[in-house]
């Protein structure tokens, strides 16, 4: 496989203090099966779409703290230059490069305005195995108090273009690598986000209902808090799980309106 672009989304997970109750939670909404726990990686557990790897879930290591979030993971052909490039930008290196045996190579790092992600330079795991089918990653989207320091950061660090959704109802912009679109940024408003809640990644799933997915979610804990709506990319909706983390659900099949115009 061609290696993916910096820059480019290249996988996701996250922490979770009950493992066994979010694999019960998102095997039931987003139809994931779960390979077998790797005991000498901190019992990282790979998820599956129709058996294709998508996403993982760990429980927290000893002493690190326990909240529960996603975090998506951008490629990188180099994790100790780009961890350089996210330093003289502005951003913070929250983990060094770690070689995670011949996986390949993590990093962790935030942006000046508080937005937590990490870094992936591929070895043997190479990433998302499938993307945009039902139950993989399909889209991301950079939510932000300080749009300003976001909107310089990432085209700093990993080259992308940005162009300016026209809608007046709110501040977005678009991220590219050449003419394909990679993430998504919103600018979070004091009405829609109390003050509690942190800048992040919000991470998005293929569903073939979108409803349905919400139905589920809710029947097992988790708060819909946002959506479901429908959009001209597709019907979505935003959801709390169980646990605390944030993530949304999107059915692409199901599209409403016209497409905003895109400088």
């Amino acid at each position: 496989m061609a290696a993916a672009p910096e820059g480019t989304p290249i996988w996701a997970d996250a922490m979770f203090t009950d493992v066994e109750g979010a694999k019960t939670f998102y095997g039931e909404v987003l139809g994931w099966t779960f390979g077998e726990t790797a005991s000498e990686y901190g019992d990282y557990t790979e998820a599956y779409a129709d058996g294709k790897a998508v996403a993982a879930v760990v429980p927290p290591m000893p002493g690190q703290d326990a909240h529960s979030q996603w975090c998506l993971y951008l490629a990188s052909p180099d994790a100790a230059a780009t961890a350089e490039k996210i330093r003289r930008s502005g951003g913070t290196v929250l983990m060094e490069p770690m070689a995670i045996g011949d996986f390949g190579t993590m990093c962790l790092a935030r942006d000046p305005g508080g937005v937590t992600f990490g870094l992936w330079q591929p070895g043997t795991h190479e990433g998302f195995q499938a993307t945009n089918v039902p139950g993989a990653f399909c889209w991301a989207e950079v939510f932000t108090r300080e749009p300003e320091k976001s909107d310089a950061f990432f085209p700093a660090v990993f080259g992308y273009g940005t162009k300016t959704v026209e809608d007046e109802r709110i501040d977005f912009k678009l991220f590219d690598l050449g003419a394909d679109p990679v993430l998504g940024r919103m600018k979070m408003s004091d009405e829609d986000f109390p003050p509690e809640v942190p800048s992040y990644i919000q991470v998005y799933f293929t569903v073939p209902d979108c409803d349905a997915a919400v139905a589920t979610a809710q029947k097992l804990g988790g708060k819909p808090v946002f959506g479901p709506m429908s959009s001209p990319f597709g019907r979505f909706a935003a959801v709390v799980d169980p646990q605390g983390a944030a993530f949304a659900v999107i059915d692409v099949t199901t599209t409403e309106g016209e497409m905003p115009n895109i400088t």
